[in-house]
C-alpha cells in the first residue's frame, strides 16, 4: 500500500528531499514501518531515535498504518 512520508529536520538531510511516496505492507504498523525504512534507507541508523506521526498525530510503535495515511518522521529536536 501507498503512504506519504514527509520528513523532517536531518532526516531530510540524509534522505535528500522533504517528503516521499513510500511503499508498506497491508496491516503495517509503525514498528513494521521503521523496520522497512531502514532496509529502505539504511542512512537511517544514524539517528539514535525519532518519532512518527501518523495524520498530524504522534503514534506509538503498534498503531496500525492504513493506505494513503501521511505519515511524518520527526527526529529529535535541540535549540537553544
Amino acid at each position: 500500500m501507498n503512504i506519504k512520508l514527509l520528513l523532517f529536520g536531518i532526516t531530510t538531510d540524509l534522505l535528500e528531499t522533504s517528503s516521499l511516496d513510500f511503499e508498506i505492507e497491508e496491516n503495517s504498523t509503525v514498528s513494521n514501518l521503521k523496520s522497512t525504512l531502514v532496509k529502505s534507507y539504511p542512512q537511517l541508523k544514524n539517528i539514535d531515535s525519532y518519532a512518527i506521526a501518523v495524520n498530524e498525530e504522534y503514534a506509538s510503535e503498534e498503531i496500525q498504518i492504513n493506505p494513503n495515511d501521511v505519515v511524518a518522521i520527526i527526529p529529535p529536536v535541540s535549540g537553544g
